[in-house]
């Protein structure tokens, strides 16, 4: 079972370039600018809910972004298509 989490990110104006750069070089992380109320969201994956984390709380202090909103979700082996 994987876990996954959308992180919807704000990005000081300035330094919106730089920020995406660094989302991007996160493994297994699809980032995606947007217009709105945030600025980037991220769609992440990991093996565990643990490995989740751990990257999760190294997005946070990344320089340039002033606030994250994270949406976790887990994949179940028993869901079924809808």
């Amino acid at each position: 079972m994987s876990a996954n989490a959308y992180i919807l990110v704000t990005i000081d104006p300035q330094r919106t370039q730089d920020v995406v750069k660094r989302l991007r070089a996160i493994p297994r992380a699809m980032v995606n600018e947007v217009l709105g109320p945030y600025d980037a969201i991220i769609e992440l994956e990991a093996d565990t809910q643990e490995n989740l984390t751990t990257t999760i709380r190294k997005i946070r202090p990344i320089p340039g972004i002033t606030s994250t909103v994270t949406c976790l979700w887990m994949e179940s082996a028993t869901q079924t298509p809808g």
